[in-house]
């Protein structure tokens, strides 16, 4: 029975336009990001996101494409890749929590 619904949550991920991108330098600004992500190509949005009490970075957002395609294509070409002295960890943001723990 689990491995029907890792199945299903896989079939949902790979549906989604939304990834998870981890191990971001605190000194990233969302622009910098967003520079990075639309190599892969049309990006609709990018946040990182924030200690509430502190407004500081987490090290890690999310960023949303245009199309399920270029996700995909954003995890196979952008994940490992260097910023700023830091290899990006990339994946379907469907798989990980809002914490950034992968989803069990």
């Amino acid at each position: 029975e689990r491995r029907g619904l890792q199945v299903g949550m896989s079939r949902s991920s790979q549906a989604s336009r939304s990834v998870f991108v981890g191990n971001i330098p605190y000194s990233a600004t969302e622009e910098q990001l967003e520079d990075v992500f639309r190599t892969v190509g049309q990006v609709v949005s990018f946040r990182l996101v924030k200690n509430s009490d502190t407004g500081q970075p987490k090290g890690f957002g999310f960023c949303e494409f245009r199309d399920a395609q270029t996700a995909e294509s954003a995890i196979r070409n952008l994940n490992n890749t260097e910023f700023h002295g830091r290899l990006l960890r990339i994946d379907y943001a469907s798989n990980v929590g809002e914490a950034g723990d992968k989803k069990q």
